[in-house]
Parts: C-alpha cells; sequence; structure tokens
C-alpha cells in the first residue's frame, strides 16, 4: 500500500540519498543541477519556510521511495516550479510518478497560473511523464533558473 503525504523532517535525510542516487544513476551528479542544490538535506525546513510552496513524500509499507515539490519560481508571473520529483527504482513502473504528478498539480492550480519545470534529455521517461501532462517545451530556461546543467525546459497552464 501506498502513502502521499507531506515531507517531515525525519524524510530529509532519505529523500535527500534517493534524489543523489537517482541523479548518480544518470551520470548527472554535477554541479547545475539539484544535486548541488545547497538545500537538499533539509528539503522539510526549505519549504516549510517558503511560502506557496509544500513538498511531498510517497511511501510503499512505510518506506520512502520519492517525493515531489511546488516552490515559487516567478511570482509577479504566477509561476511556479515542479522540483525534485524522484522516485528509487524500486518504485518505477508502479505510477507512483503520476500520483506525485496530481498531488503537486492540484496545489499548484490553488495558487499559480503556470507551473515550470527544468530536466534533462537522458531522462526520457521524465520527458514523457511531463508531456503527458500537457506541459509545453520551451526553447531556453526561463530568466531565473539555477540549474544550468539542464537542457529541457516545460511550461503547463494550469
Amino acid at each position: 500500500m501506498t502513502n502521499i503525504r507531506k515531507i517531515k523532517q525525519k524524510d530529509n535525510l532519505k529523500i535527500a540519498a534517493i534524489i543523489k542516487e537517482a541523479l548518480e544513476s544518470a551520470n548527472l551528479a554535477i554541479p547545475g543541477t539539484a544535486y548541488y542544490d545547497p538545500q537538499l538535506d533539509s528539503l522539510h525546513q526549505y519549504y516549510e519556510e517558503t511560502p506557496g510552496s509544500a513538498y511531498w513524500i510517497v511511501e510503499m509499507e512505510k518506506e520512502i521511495i520519492g517525493g515531489i515539490g511546488i516552490a515559487p519560481f516567478d511570482l509577479d508571473e504566477g509561476i511556479c516550479e515542479l522540483q525534485k520529483l524522484y522516485v528509487s527504482p524500486k518504485a518505477k513502473g508502479l505510477g507512483l510518478s503520476k500520483k506525485l504528478m496530481d498531488t503537486a498539480l492540484t496545489f499548484a492550480k490553488q495558487h499559480y497560473q503556470y507551473c515550470y519545470l527544468e530536466t534533462h534529455n537522458t531522462l526520457t521517461i521524465a520527458d514523457r511523464l511531463y508531456q503527458s501532462y500537457g506541459f509545453e517545451l520551451l526553447h531556453e530556461p526561463l530568466k531565473g533558473s539555477e540549474h544550468s546543467a539542464m537542457d529541457r525546459w516545460y511550461i503547463k497552464p494550469l
């Protein structure tokens, strides 16, 4: 049985490890990715302290196996950013990324007009997921993007 809930402080190190492992396996443990985000080891605090943001954990049999976040990107334009959607290898193929996306986008629609995200061309499964949710590929990142190693950028009206 799976459960999606908001992140707790005790979840920080486990979800950081899942994110780092996923980036390492994709050869993306490099500067300019979430791997080097200063808040990676303290996601609970970051999302708690940032208005208009939230991070959710997915558990299977009480084990954390993934997560997703929404945070403000450009408040003047009503744009949020979908952040740190990662699941552990044991969670792949179970439809949990879709459940996480549904949770995050439901929240985003209540607070924003658009949702932006950044990814990498090697993450083809993620690419297909974003396109299936109606995200449109951009030619360049939005101004203010912090992940310089990412080379695919999407936006979706909410």
